[in-house]
This record gives structure tokens, C-alpha cells and sequence, in this order.
């Protein structure tokens, strides 16, 4: 009785998110990353793109959202009642929505929490995607935060007086440049940018998040 309410809410309504511009068959570009993103939406595996800038990392990741598969009326139910509880709209809908946190997100608006707790941008993405652009501005704290959520599929917030947790299991899809500047390695142009910062800045994904990402693509020039 219920799923028969259910299924013409869901089909009627269009999503209010903001959906992907770009058609995943329509990138006539990296091949193999677009093989290997394949299957990490077939698989739901995590993936991290590296390549300096004009490579295609933002248009693949931007993309993959229309190879993903349709959730199921009971996960679509599950991933608009995570965004009623945040407060945030987004229609009843199968296609899956995704979520773009800009690197100078709060910690909470993240994570989740605040005075009265509600699901952060991780949670927001459950059964979605979650899109990590320009991986390597985001603080090493807010980074490290993932690995809770990416081990366990859930995120646990605790205050005081309660201790909540959220479903957060999501597709994660990083983009990173190699370095500072953008072209370390590049055939292209010189990397400006000294030995040490380099290495601080690939360093900001720690061991135990590049662990839990299945795919790691360098992308080369076209």
C-alpha cells in the first residue's frame, strides 16, 4: 500500500537540484578515465582524478551522474529525508542528485552538527555522489573526516546532550592538481613551484583516505 503511493510522487515530481550538464557520451576524451569511471559507478568505487588544469577532471566527474543508475523508490525516499532534515530542497525524484562542497566549507556544514544536529554536505550524498574538487585546497582536518563515513557508511556527531548519526554512504569523486601551481609533471608548461611544496600539498590526503579510494587516474594530455 505504501510503495503504490509512493512510486507516482517519486515519477511526477522533477528534481530541484542542480543536475549535470555535461552527457557522459559526449566526452570524446581520456578514454581510460572514462573507462575506469565506468566502473566506479557500476561498483560504487571511490576515485581520485590528478592532472593540472584543462585536463578534463571537473567535465568527467560533472558527468558522472548521468551513467549512474536509478535509486530505488525506497532510497530516493531515504535521500529526500536526509534533505527535508537539512532543511535544503530537492524534489522526489530516481535520478541520483550530486552533491559539490566548495573546499572552504565549515567543518559543520560538512560534517553535519551544529546546536540543533542536521546531515552535513557527506550525508547529503548518501547513495549520490559526493564531488571533492580541487582536493588538494581542502584542509587536512576536513579531509580526515571522511574516513569515518568511507569505512562505515554512516557519520556519528556527538554534543553534549544527544549523539545522532546520519546515513553517509556515497561515491566519492576527487579532482586534484599535482601540485600548487597545477603542473607538476606537465609536458606542457613548468612546474614554479619548489620540492617542498609539492610534497605538502600531495601529503593533504592522508594514507588512510588514498586506502579507501579504489581508483587513483593520472590523466594525461589529449
Amino acid at each position: 500500500m505504501f510503495e503504490g503511493f509512493l512510486s507516482p510522487v517519486i515519477i511526477e515530481q522533477a528534481p530541484t537540484h542542480e543536475q549535470p550538464e555535461t552527457d557522459f557520451s559526449s566526452i570524446r576524451v581520456q578514454q581510460q578515465a572514462k573507462r575506469a569511471l565506468e566502473i566506479a559507478a557500476a561498483g560504487g568505487h571511490h576515485t581520485l582524478l590528478i592532472g593540472p588544469p584543462g585536463y578534463g577532471k571537473s567535465m568527467l566527474a560533472s558527468a558522472f551522474s548521468s551513467i549512474m543508475s536509478d535509486l530505488a523508490q525506497e532510497e530516493a525516499l531515504e535521500v529526500y529525508s536526509l534533505y527535508h532534515l537539512a532543511r535544503e530542497k530537492q524534489g522526489m525524484t530516481l535520478r541520483p542528485p550530486y552533491r559539490q562542497p566548495h573546499h572552504s566549507a565549515s567543518a559543520i556544514s560538512f560534517i553535519g552538527g551544529g546546536t540543533y544536529p542536521k546531515p552535513g554536505e557527506i550525508s547529503l550524498a548518501h547513495r549520490v555522489i559526493l564531488f571533492l574538487d580541487e582536493l588538494g585546497e581542502f584542509s587536512r582536518k576536513t579531509l580526515d573526516m571522511l574516513r569515518q563515513p568511507m569505512e562505515s557508511g554512516e557519520v556519528t556527531i556527538s554534543r553534549v546532550k544527544q549523539t545522532v548519526s546520519y546515513p553517509a554512504s556515497f561515491t566519492l569523486i576527487a579532482a586534484t592538481n599535482p601540485c600548487p601551481c597545477g603542473y607538476y609533471g606537465s609536458h606542457e608548461r613548468y612546474c614554479t613551484c619548489s620540492s617542498k611544496q609539492v610534497t605538502n600539498y600531495q601529503l593533504k590526503v592522508s594514507g588512510p583516505i588514498l586506502e579507501r579510494l579504489d581508483f587513483v587516474l593520472s590523466l594525461q594530455s589529449s
